[in-house]
């Protein structure tokens, strides 16, 4: 008998509750049904927009509470909770208050999983760093299962897993929220304001991330950005023996650094080159820090050779500064995963390879941004827009608050440097990229980096990466 199924036989006899149908717990839906636990699935969606899978559940034997009215009667022994579905619902409240066990996809992947576990977190860069770290355990022959935020769920997948595979999961805020265990490696990338629309405060996000080594044992390692005061701060609570750090602006002790263009392995005064930071095949700074983090995960565990070729080798992740193609002298590059205003400013500077404001003979990005804003402020992604774009196309609910920030950017209209006629505004998505491939020219970039979230328009991040490809394919 496998660790799932004997999760699942704890179930027998109680009432499960599934709280949204979507990529995450479809897998788990079908081993709930499939192992005769009495299942009612609940999502907003009707039976209709559902499609398929609901026919799937309903032939299995499922209860349904779909639409508006999703989570009244919430009155099952266990819910599984979307990640989207904050613990602060009310409804999700007291069903607790009467004793409902709440839970989640990958709160139980935790509980039954039979291998090692490295995960990983933050604001920004958290899925290239959990991409990267995979490949470089793949390259040195492990077998590795790659998911959590990232798309793949790994519940129904625990039973193919041998202890010696390595799990490496990237998970999110909503996830780690109501986490009661912690990974044997856990890496904090680092923490900004982020998700701000949907977390109580600046505080409650902090402490969600935390849940990401709070759980550890002195036997485990916990990863820190030393640069990022709130991460740093991290590592007074940690219980983890083995507390490292990354850096790109500091000589650390015991972790991975960046110095003078090489990157370092220390290890108290002991220091060891690992690779020239500029043979990283994966453009911009930020992917520099990516690689130190992920680099200060396995430090001991796989070998300097497989760290550097796979650096030097890895073209990166869909939907992350990925290159299109280039047409009549123009490259497309798709940064959709560029949901937050550091992440975008980040794609930016990746592209122009600057920091500082530039000349606008030397500019080339034709930006597309816009979407649903997270509540967080555009000031610094508006300041960026002036230093460094060459012209700026919005689109989705939040054009207007990007338009202000650039608009109140210090250096706004100056010396026809950048200016109100350099801001277009288009309420359809295609609309908004074709111009911009009409406005760029030979040597320019249109550069997808939307600093805002896909749901005004898309359903995530990837439906909206893939539109703005196919638009992209589709230029004659």
């Amino acid at each position: 008998m496998g660790n799932l199924e004997n999760y699942l036989n704890g179930f027998k006899g109680k009432r499960v509750a599934v709280i949204g149908a979507g990529v995450s717990n479809t897998p788990l839906i079908d081993a709930l049904l499939n192992a005769d636990i009495e299942t009612t699935v609940r999502d907003k969606r009707t039976y209709d927009e559902l499609g398929e899978a609901a026919i799937g559940f309903k032939q299995q034997g499922a209860r349904f509470q779909l639409g508006e009215n999703y989570l009244e009667d919430l009155t099952e022994d266990i819910i599984f909770r979307t990640p989207g579905l904050m613990p602060t619902n009310p409804a999700i409240q007291a069903a607790v208050a009467t004793g409902a066990v709440l839970t989640s996809e990958m709160e139980a992947f935790f509980e039954i999983c039979p291998c090692k576990t490295i995960a990983v977190t933050g604001s920004d860069g958290k899925t290239t760093t959990t991409s990267i770290i995979a490949e470089l355990f793949r390259n040195e022959g492990h077998i590795v299962h790659l998911g959590g935020n990232i798309g793949t769920p790994l519940l129904c997948r625990a039973d193919d897993m041998k202890p010696e595979d390595i799990a490496i999961i990237e998970l999110s805020s909503f996830q780690l929220i109501t986490m009661k265990k912690s990974p044997n490696i856990a890496v904090v990338t680092n923490l900004s304001p982020n998700h701000l629309d949907v977390h109580t405060d600046m505080e409650e996000y902090i402490e969600a991330k935390s849940n990401i080594f709070m759980h550890q044992t002195s036997f485990d390692r916990a990863v820190f950005n030393f640069d990022n005061e709130i991460t740093k701060t991290y590592a007074k609570s940690a219980p983890a023996d083995d507390i490292l750090f990354f850096s790109r602006q500091n000589a650390v002790k015991s972790g991975v650094y960046l110095h003078n263009g090489t990157i370092y392995e220390a290890h108290e005064d002991v220091k060891m080159p690992i690779m020239q930071a500029d043979e990283i095949a994966l453009p911009g700074i930020h992917n520099v820090e990516n690689y130190l983090a992920a680099f200060t995960a396995v430090m001991g565990l796989l070998s300097h050779e497989t760290l550097m070729q796979t650096a030097k080798n890895f073209r990166g992740v869909e939907h992350r500064i990925e290159l299109v193609r280039e047409l009549s002298g123009v490259k497309y590059y798709n940064d959709s995963i560029a949901s937050s205003p550091s992440r975008a400013i980040a794609g930016i500077r990746a592209l122009s390879k600057t920091e500082s404001k530039i000349e606008a003979s030397d500019r080339k990005i034709v930006l597309v941004a816009g979407g649903k804003d997270k509540g967080i402020p555009f000031e610094e992604f508006g300041t960026e827009i002036v230093a460094q774009i060459k012209e700026l196309v919005l689109t989705g609910v939040a054009a207007n608050q990007i338009r202000e920030a650039a608009t109140c950017a210090k250096g706004f209209n100056e010396s026809g440097m950048f200016g109100e006629h350099q801001i277009h505004h288009y309420e359809e998505f295609e609309d908004a990229v074709k111009a911009a491939s009409a406005l760029a020219k030979d040597g320019d970039i249109v550069l997808l980096s939307p600093a805002c979230t896909s749901f005004d328009k898309f359903k995530n991040f990837e439906e909206r990466g893939n539109t703005f490809k196919d638009i992209v394919n589709r230029l004659e």
